[in-house]
C-alpha cells in the first residue's frame, strides 16, 4: 500500500497537538482520518501522547491496524464531521480506549473535505452530555421542536435506564399520525384507546412512566405533532424496498426507516442491545444519540441576525 505523505499542515497540527496535549494533560490525540497515512510515523511525532485513529474508510482502518495503533471504526451512516467525532469518542469510551472524564485533542477536517485543518481540545464529560436544539432544528419537519424534544428525551431515558435492570428497545413515530395509523395495524390491545387527549399528553409524568413500562411490548408508539400519544403496540406496514441501513441494525430500525420514508413522519428507534437512539427521516438516519451515564442537557443556541452589534 502506497501511503500518502503527511502534509505540511497536518505536520504542524500534529506537533501543535502534542504540545497542547502535554500542556493540558490530554490523554490522547484523536485523528479523524480520511487518508491511510503511516500511522506509526504519526505516533512517533506525538511522542508519549497516545494516538487514536478513527475513520469510516476501510483502507484507513487497515492502515491503523497494520500500524498497531488504537482504532475506532465508524459506520457508513451519513453524519456531519461533528457527529462523526462525537460518535468516535462515544465508541472509544465503550471500547475502553477512553474514559468519560478524559481530556483529548482532536484533529479533523473542519472546513474542507479531505484536508485536515482543525484542532480542538475536548473534555469528554462536558462534550458528550450535550445535545443542542440546533441538532433538531435542522430537521425539515412540521413536528414542533418541543414535541421532538419530549420524545427524544424519553427515548434516551429508555435507552439509558432500560426497565427493571434489563435493556429495552422502543420505537416512536412522531407526526402525520393519521397516515401512520393507516399504514400500521394493531398487534395487542391498545392501552391508550378510549382515553381523552388530556390523559395522553407526553408531558404528563404518568404517561411517560406508562410508556417506559409498555416499551417491553412489541410495536410502535404513535405520537401526534402536538405531543399526544394516539396509539401503542402498532405494527408498521410501510414497504421496506429501496432502503439502505448500516449492518447490524435490526427489524425495529428497518421499520423506522420505512415508515419515515412513506409518511414524512419522524421515527425514533431505541436499540435494545446498545441503548442508542436513532432518528429517521425520509428513510435514513438523520441524528444519533448515545445513552450517557448522566442525563442529556439541552442547550438553546441564540443567534443574532447579520449586521447586529
Amino acid at each position: 500500500m502506497i501511503q500518502p505523505e503527511i502534509s505540511p499542515v497536518l505536520l504542524t497540527l500534529l506537533k501543535a497537538a502534542r504540545r497542547v496535549a502535554e500542556d493540558r494533560g490530554a490523554v490522547a490525540v484523536v485523528l479523524l482520518a480520511e487518508k491511510a497515512y503511516d500511522f506509526q510515523a504519526v505516533q512517533k511525532l506525538l511522542r508519549k501522547t497516545r494516538l487514536i485513529v478513527t475513520s469510516e474508510r476501510e483502507d484507513v482502518q487497515a492502515a491503523a491496524e497494520q500500524a498497531d495503533v488504537a482504532l475506532v471504526a465508524l459506520s457508513h451512516e451519513p453524519e456531519t464531521r461533528q457527529n462523526q467525532l462525537t460518535q468516535a469518542l462515544l465508541d472509544a469510551i465503550v471500547d475502553e480506549k477512553l474514559e468519560t472524564g478524559d481530556r483529548i485533542v482532536a484533529i479533523y477536517s473542519g472546513f474542507e473535505h479531505g484536508s485536515v485543518d482543525s484542532l480542538s481540545v475536548i473534555h469528554l464529560s462536558e462534550h458528550l452530555a450535550k445535545l443542542t436544539s440546533r441538532d433538531l432544528q435542522k430537521l425539515d419537519t412540521k413536528v414542533p421542536l418541543k414535541t421532538l424534544r419530549q420524545v427524544v428525551d424519553l427515548a434516551v431515558e429508555i435507552g439509558r435506564e432500560g426497565r427493571e435492570g434489563k435493556p429495552v428497545g422502543a420505537l416512536f413515530v412522531v407526526g402525520n399520525h393519521r397516515k401512520v395509523l393507516a399504514m400500521s395495524h394493531e398487534q395487542v390491545h391498545d392501552p391508550f384507546r378510549g382515553y381523552g387527549a388530556s390523559d395522553c399528553e407526553l408531558r404528563n409524568r404518568t404517561v411517560r412512566e406508562s410508556i417506559k413500562e409498555l416499551a417491553q411490548i412489541d410495536g410502535a408508539f404513535v405520537v401526534s405533532s402536538d405531543g399526544i400519544v394516539v396509539a401503542a403496540g402498532r405494527i408498521l406496514d410501510a414497504p421496506q424496498e429501496g432502503l439502505t441501513l448500516s449492518k447490524g441494525l435490526g427489524a425495529r430500525h428497518w421499520s423506522a426507516a420505512a415508515i419515515s420514508k412513506a409518511t414524512n413522519a419522524i421515527a425514533i428507534a431505541v436499540s435494545e442491545s446498545t441503548g442508542t437512539v436513532r432518528l429517521f427521516q425520509n428513510g435514513i438516519v438523520c441524528l444519533r444519540v448515545e445513552p450517557l451515564d448522566r442525563a442529556m442537557t439541552w442547550h438553546d443556541v441564540e443567534t443574532e441576525p447579520p449586521g447586529s452589534d
